[in-house]
C-alpha cells in the first residue's frame, strides 16, 4: 500500500515540477525564473518527506527537509535581492 501511495504522489510531484521547469526555462523575467526554481525546491522537500515515510525514518528525513528548505529559502531571497538591486528584469540584461 505505501508503495502505490508513494508512486502516485511522485507522479503528481513530477507533473508539478515539469510545469515549474517550463517557467524556469521560459521566464519572462528573472524573478519568474527564481520563483520557478524555488517551487521545484519545495517539491523536492515533499519528495524527501515522502521518502522518509516510505523507509520509516521520518524523523531523520524531516531534519534533512528542514535544512533543504532553509537553503532553498535563503538562496531564493539572496538571488532576488541581488537582481533587484541590479535592476535586472530580463535574463539578457545581466551581461
Amino acid at each position: 500500500m505505501p508503495y502505490e501511495f508513494f508512486l502516485g504522489c511522485a507522479l503528481a510531484i513530477l507533473v508539478a515540477v515539469t510545469i515549474s521547469l517550463y517557467r524556469v526555462l521560459r521566464g519572462p523575467t528573472i524573478i519568474d525564473r527564481i520563483i520557478g526554481v524555488n517551487v521545484i525546491g519545495t517539491k523536492t522537500i515533499a519528495v524527501i518527506v515522502l521518502t522518509g515515510y516510505l523507509f520509516d525514518r521520518v524523523e531523520f528525513f524531516i531534519d534533512i527537509a528542514f535544512l533543504y528548505a532553509l537553503i532553498n529559502f535563503v538562496g531564493a531571497l539572496a538571488l532576488s535581492r541581488y537582481f533587484e538591486s541590479k535592476g535586472v528584469e530580463h535574463p539578457g540584461d545581466v551581461l
